[in-house]
């Protein structure tokens, strides 16, 4: 089994949405910033975002086990 390299390439913020669907003081994550890397298998990388990780790990998973890139 293969680590991937995970690397923060952009962090965003979306105001309206926010504003619109979001709770009062919602603020952009503080857990990553641009540059930041990590590695990982199938499990999350300490350190690394709950959500952020429910948005990738299957690809992570499928990539370390090795499918094409």
């Amino acid at each position: 089994m293969r680590k991937c390299k995970i690397t923060v390439i952009k962090t965003t913020f979306d105001k309206e949405s926010a504003k619109e669907y979001g709770v009062e003081g919602l603020k952009k994550c503080p857990m990553h910033n641009v540059g930041q890397i990590y590695y990982a298998d199938y499990a999350k990388p300490e350190g690394f975002c709950d959500e952020a990780w429910k948005a990738i790990y299957q690809y992570v998973f499928a990539l370390s086990h090795g499918a094409s890139k």
